[in-house]
């Protein structure tokens, strides 16, 4: 054990097997197991959040932090970050995660200036790259924080104020240039601000063009620097706003088809997010799948008693089978992955606590990547689906999905035989304890 270990008497997180009676090991995820042709760890490429996991303190509106976190005590210093640096590549080699996500702001402090802020980012960024050439764990995605500082009270690239717009797009273009340098692969837009309080002061279309913009500029500096990595959306109804423009898929992929933008970013979902729009994670993610715009996930889980972004481990495995079926379905998320956008709990304080959330997180997808996979080998589902559908197989709905009739021919069609003819049962029971029956 080394003397200045921040994680000391926990070695590397290892698979055990679903017998095993060590909480600090992994019952079902196997990172080698070739599942659908693949290793576990290639589906998932499971990323952890530099900002949950090492800069959250446990406070909320109600309270002072809790966590007990001996790697913050230099505050937001820059020495601070820098040695965070080791902590967060400790803990993320012990657990075995191949990458990481962070938002500028988290890996490093904000300076008195512009120009101080970027020196701070870039001295941080050194380090980062220093431990990621000696361990092998690569940057997933890195985004902008454009949220946090009063600056964007307003918002950034949707703010009332044309220099917040300007010092947004700066911030943004060194993120994303420090981003390409350590070798990200994607970069996420989260708006976080962005959207109205109040529709009386907004003028939501100019409001709605600027964000365009601000996205197009980043497209366009991407291409000047070589970035080739992968741009996301993240979408979110509300949550510090009233309403955020990035409200769920839908409202995003047609923003990024009416401003030119979907050739360039698909969508990186949060299961959280999701529950605040009215849906369920499956939903947001089929509907992104069939769009081409599934990209990337932020894997958490939100409390159903609770009307806020509580961002909780997902250790739900009916919920992990749903979105493993579905990501399945549309082909995988490389070069996206599962970032573990998620904390432990204000009472769950102690450092081990962090190794226990991420382990039940990892084995919680695992089953329910195993599970999804012989879901989709049996076919019982699928040929269910292919019961209820079966008349677009016949004569008249191949010739309807082809094109090649009218209303005319529709109502000549109908008028000659009277009546449709009626429907099968949807058997939702039956497909529910199917599932089930996998469980």
């Amino acid at each position: 054990m080394a003397a200045n270990e921040a994680f000391p008497g926990i070695g590397k997180i290892r698979y055990e097997g679903p017998d095993t009676k060590n909480m600090l090991a992994f019952r079902h995820y196997d990172a080698d197991a070739i599942v659908e042709g693949l290793p576990m760890r290639d589906h998932f490429r499971f990323a952890v959040s530099w900002w949950h996991t090492f800069r959250g303190t446990g406070s909320d509106p109600f309270g002072a932090p809790t966590m007990i976190r001996p790697w913050e005590r230099g505050g937001d210093s820059l020495e601070a970050a820098l040695a965070r640096v080791k902590v967060g590549f400790e803990f993320m080699e012990k657990l075995g995660v191949g990458f990481y996500c962070f938002h500028d702001r988290d890996v490093a402090p904000e300076g008195r200036d512009l120009a101080e802020s970027n020196r701070n980012l870039d001295a941080v960024a050194a380090a980062l790259r220093a431990e990621q050439e000696r361990s092998g764990i690569r940057l997933l995605w890195g985004t902008a924080n454009l949220f946090s500082h009063p600056r964007y009270v307003h918002g950034a690239a949707t703010s009332c104020n044309a220099e917040v717009f300007a010092f947004a797009a700066a911030q943004v273009k060194k993120a994303l240039e420090t981003t390409h340098a350590l070798g990200g692969a994607g970069y996420v837009f989260w708006g976080g601000r962005e959207g109205y309080q109040c529709l009386w002061n907004t003028d939501m279309k100019r409001e709605i063009d600027h964000l365009a913009r601000f996205m197009h500029m980043a497209v366009e500096h991407a291409k000047k620097i070589g970035f080739t990595g992968q741009f996301y959306f993240e979408p979110k109804p509300r949550e510090p706003t009233k309403h955020q423009y990035d409200y769920d898929c839908a409202a995003c992929i047609n923003f990024l088809r009416a401003h030119g933008l979907a050739d360039h970013v698909k969508m990186n979902i949060e299961t959280n997010h999701a529950t605040l729009a009215g849906h369920e994670m499956q939903h947001e993610l089929e509907y992104a799948g069939m769009q081409g715009f599934l990209g990337s996930i932020d894997a958490n889980t939100g409390d159903t008693l609770l009307g806020w972004d509580t961002d909780q481990f997902p250790t739900d495995i009916y919920l992990t089978t749903r979105i493993m079926y579905t990501i399945l379905k549309y082909g995988g998320l490389a070069p996206g992955g599962v970032n573990f956008d998620a904390k432990v709990r204000r009472e769950s304080f102690e450092p081990v606590d962090l190794f226990h959330a991420h382990i039940g997180g990892m084995d919680a997808f695992a089953r329910g990547l195993k599970i999804a996979a012989a879901m989709r080998a049996d076919g019982a589902l699928q040929r269910l689906v292919d019961e209820r559908y079966a008349s677009w197989s016949g004569p008249l709905g191949r010739r309807i999905e082809s094109g090649s009739e009218s209303m005319e021919s529709l109502e000549r069609e109908m008028l000659a035989k009277g009546d449709a003819a009626p429907c099968t049962s949807g058997r939702q029971e039956l497909f529910e304890n199917i599932v089930n029956t996998y469980l």
